[in-house]
């Protein structure tokens, strides 16, 4: 399946927590080539039934595009329901074989399923034939040092399925989210040499500089952004800047903050947590002059408007 045209070769990883729609959709206009939604669980999905209205349960922007929605389960025939539910409000459906935390991995889902290939190419089979929607897949290596190469399998069987996109964090289910994943970037090389439909290389890229590296390193198509881009959706801007330009701004505080307001505004349209909305905020403040005392302030806040009078006070004082 033919995939949809990317706004840039730099792609908006799926975060547990942090890819909300409002900061998808920032993400989306300062030129993430591709947002992906949280992982969301295909069961959540098929309990509900016929849904009227996907936003009321997956949120998303219609100017957020394009956008892809992933989904996470063992079970093959409600992976293949929870698909068709959700496929006419996305460009792409992708699968997650890579998150590593317990719950998600105690139902045999995430990067548990790298150790079964088997189950895997059922799904993969019937998920391409069942929907009318490219069909991708986010992996890990594999779930310890010692089976590293787990990834290799399973993106030969996902590409003989039909798979149109696969996309490898340099890192192991052991390894969750510590370690270097740059020395374990050869992985991602391994993969581009591997199959021939399009490499997404995804593990500590904080920088253009390091995007740059990647693309030379291991040859893959596209790079994706997690954590450097929590607090700096700018990031998308300056890995664009960099490449066609060979420069890019930086950020001071007082633009963060204007982009922090930018992410409250939008999350007007949205039903997000003030838990949520104050955890986008501590981000927004690190690296900040006094982000310490400021995140304690932060902590205590009760409301929007507590929290907007906050910054509000914070960015009179920069400017």
């Amino acid at each position: 399946m033919k995939l949809p045209k990317f706004k840039s070769r730099f792609f908006l990883a799926p975060m547990s927590g942090i890819t909300d729609p409002a900061f998808r959709l920032l993400c989306s206009e300062l030129g993430a080539g591709l947002t992906t939604t949280e992982l969301t669980s295909i069961h959540a999905i098929t309990h509900k039934g016929t849904i009227s209205d996907i936003r009321e349960f997956v949120q998303y922007s219609e100017k957020e595009s394009p956008r892809s929605i992933q989904l996470f389960g063992f079970d093959i025939e409600k992976t293949i329901k929870a698909a068709k539910i959700v496929e006419p409000y996305f460009d792409i459906i992708d699968f997650n074989m890579g998150c590593p935390a317990d719950h998600i991995t105690a139902q045999q889902a995430g990067a548990a399923l790298l150790q079964k290939p088997e189950h895997v190419k059922e799904l993969f089979s019937k998920l391409v034939k069942s929907v009318d929607k490219p069909v991708t897949v986010k992996v890990r290596a594999g779930i310890s040092n010692d089976s590293c190469y787990l990834f290799k399998n399973i993106a030969r069987i996902a590409e003989e399925s039909g798979v149109s996109m696969i996309t490898l964090h340099a890192r192991t289910l052991k390894q969750g989210y510590s370690g270097n994943a740059q020395q374990q970037w050869t992985w991602i090389k391994e993969l581009k040499e591997l199959v021939s439909i399009p490499v997404v290389g995804n593990g500590d890229v904080k920088s253009p500089e390091d995007a740059e590296r990647m693309i030379k390193e291991t040859g893959c198509d596209y790079v994706m952004i997690g954590r450097a881009a929590q607090g700096n959706p700018y990031i998308f801007k300056q890995l664009n800047d960099y490449f066609e330009k060979g420069t890019y701004n930086t950020l001071n505080d007082a633009d963060r903050i204007s982009y922090f307001f930018k992410y409250l505004e939008y999350t007007k349209d949205y039903n997000i947590s003030f838990s949520r909305i104050k955890d986008h905020a501590m981000d927004y403040t690190k690296g900040m002059i006094g982000g310490s005392k400021l995140r304690k302030a932060i902590t205590i806040t009760k409301d929007i408007n507590e929290l907007t009078r906050i910054f509000n006070k914070l960015f009179k004082q920069i400017i």
